[in-house]
């Protein structure tokens, strides 16, 4: 189903912040190397404003998206799974690589207080990516 791509999946409370923005990023800057997934143990009702103004900045449009739960499925099919702060509501299942990123909220914060996470985020993302050995696009 994914063509031996490497399957990352971004986990965190709301799944309207940190996660969207690592997905926004690992799919921009994967292209058709790499596939990324995002969700929520407590799903929000709409994306951070924040979020989606500082990813504009960056010409990354995650408007669309939307704060979505994960499945056992979903957590499953994925290679890498990436915690955002979800503590013991992250799922556990033997077998899978686990990152855990510490990363502030953004949630209620102002877009300027929420670029320097958005930047760590890429960073990390990048970090992956190398890792991984899928080149980042430009």
């Amino acid at each position: 189903m994914t063509d031996g791509k490497p399957v990352v999946l971004f986990l965190c409370v709301h799944n309207a912040g940190r996660s969207q923005m690592a997905m926004g990023f690992f799919q921009h800057l994967a292209g058709d190397g790499a596939l990324a997934w995002s969700g929520g143990s407590e799903p929000g009702y709409e994306l951070n404003p924040a979020a989606v103004a500082a990813m504009s900045e960056r010409g990354i449009d995650i408007s669309r998206e939307f704060a979505k739960p994960w499945t056992d499925e979903i957590v499953r099919a994925a290679d890498i799974v990436v915690s955002m702060g979800c503590g013991d509501a992250c799922p556990v299942f033997p077998g899978k690589r686990y990152l855990d990123w510490t990363l502030d909220d953004p949630a209620g914060k102002a877009v300027d207080d929420v670029r320097p996470i958005r930047d760590e985020i890429e960073r990390r993302v990048r970090g992956l990516l190398d890792e991984l050995g899928v080149p980042a696009q430009h």
